[in-house]
Parts: structure tokens; C-alpha cells; sequence
């Protein structure tokens, strides 16, 4: 049986004010406090357009041992890899899978996807594939994957070892109900501690992005604009003013 617990949301006005914020706002951002790398590397955005902000539900993955995992044990629904997780799903939360980089198993299939969707899951980031992704593109949901396969599930080398618990994907560590922030540039986990003052610096680099952006776009100088020199932020805080 899958050791399993719940996991512990961030406040849902936080998350929302991230929805404003880029992923490579937030990494920037991350990168002043500290968190060196919070990119999950090696993930596609094979969502086009698609953009979350959702606690993280995770689920780990572990090398298959024919002497603990016999074939046919995947034939009963309780073992299989994609149902474990799911079954904690609340509206907002996005699924990450450690899948070990893995490129022959479908973790989720058009069906599991379409039964997240369906308890409110927005994001599936996993360091490793789905398959029915012809039909699961059609999903509404946000996919940040390595990958995609025809595999059913029981075409594995990997099987499910626990849930809710610190995970490794694209070799970052994400821990039970961190943030994740994903978008085309791709998937960018956020420590829940973290959460408040990255909101409040991202909120402010946005605002000064906005000013500086307009000043470029009108010929301005970059080397005044882009970081803002001593000038350019009195200006800026001027025209910030006018905006209210």
C-alpha cells in the first residue's frame, strides 16, 4: 500500500496574485532569494498558451524489481500508476510526477486526465510522459511533460511508491503542496515559505517591466530603461503615481 497523507494549501489570494507574474518573473525572483535553481528543467510546455498556479500533489516513482512488482500486478486498479495521486485532488492543484525521466510509461491517459480535470486539477508537470495526448490536449489542463508515449501503464520499468511526499523532477525538489508556476517558457516550483515576499517583489518588478517596456517601445535608451537607472526610477515612480 502507498504511504499517503494530505498536503497543506497556501492561502488562495496568494496563489492569485501570481497569476500576473511570469515563470520567469518568479525565477528571477527566486534567484535574489536565494533558490538558485527553481526551474524544473528538461519539461516542455505541451499546452501552448496555457498558464497555472496551483499547490503541488506529487507522486513518486521508483524502479521496477520483478521480484517485488510481478507482471500482472498493475491489472488491479488500486496499483496502478496514474490513480494514487489523484485521488487528493482539490480545485486549483497541479500534479507533479518524479517519473525518473522515464519515456516508456503513460503515467496518465486520457481518462485519469480527464477525472483530474473533473475534480478540479489545472496543471500535470512530470518528469516523464502521458499518453492519449491527441485527446488530452483537448483537455483544458496545462501539460509540462519530457515527453509522450502510446504505452498503457502496465508497459513500465517504474512503479507508484508514494504520494505526497519530497519528489525529484528535472532534478529540483519539490515538496508536497509547493507552488508551482508554469507557463510557455515552462515549470518553476516556488517554496511555500517563500510565497508572500516573492508575490511582493514580483508584483513590483512587474510594474516597473510595464514602465520600462513602454519607455523602450517609444525609443528610450536601454541603458536607462532596462535595469532602471537613478533618472529612469524617478520617472518611474512618477508615472507610476499618474497611474494610481
Amino acid at each position: 500500500m502507498l504511504p499517503t497523507s494530505d498536503i497543506q494549501r497556501p492561502p488562495r489570494e496568494l496563489i492569485e496574485k501570481l497569476y500576473g507574474i511570469s515563470a520567469a518573473t518568479a525565477a528571477g525572483e527566486l534567484g535574489r532569494l536565494g533558490i538558485r535553481n527553481p526551474h524544473l528543467v528538461g519539461l516542455t510546455c505541451h499546452s501552448p498558451g496555457a498558464k497555472v498556479v496551483g499547490p503541488a500533489l506529487t507522486l513518486q516513482c521508483m524502479p521496477r524489481r520483478e521480484d517485488l512488482h510481478p507482471v500482472g500486478e498493475y491489472q488491479t486498479p488500486e496499483r496502478q500508476l496514474h490513480r494514487q495521486v489523484l485521488y487528493h485532488t482539490q480545485p486549483g492543484d497541479v500534479v507533479v510526477v518524479d517519473a525518473r525521466g522515464d519515456l516508456t510509461s503513460g503515467i496518465f491517459g486520457e481518462m485519469m486526465l480527464t477525472y483530474f480535470k473533473g475534480q478540479g486539477g489545472i496543471g500535470v508537470v512530470i518528469d516523464g510522459c502521458i499518453r492519449d495526448y491527441p485527446e488530452a490536449r483537448h483537455l483544458g489542463l496545462g501539460l509540462w511533460l519530457k515527453g509522450v508515449t502510446p504505452n498503457f501503464h502496465v508497459q513500465t520499468n517504474i512503479f507508484p511508491h508514494a504520494v505526497n511526499v519530497p519528489v525529484a523532477v528535472g532534478n529540483v525538489l519539490v515538496m508536497p503542496g509547493d507552488v508551482i508556476i508554469a507557463d510557455d517558457d515552462g515549470a518553476v516550483v516556488i517554496p511555500v515559505k517563500l510565497l508572500p515576499e516573492l508575490v511582493k517583489r514580483a508584483e513590483e518588478h512587474s510594474e516597473w517591466e510595464e514602465f520600462t517596456r513602454l519607455r523602450l517601445s517609444q525609443g528610450g535608451d536601454l541603458r536607462k530603461y532596462y535595469p532602471l537607472n537613478d533618472e529612469a526610477r524617478r520617472e518611474y515612480e512618477a508615472w507610476r503615481k499618474e497611474q494610481g
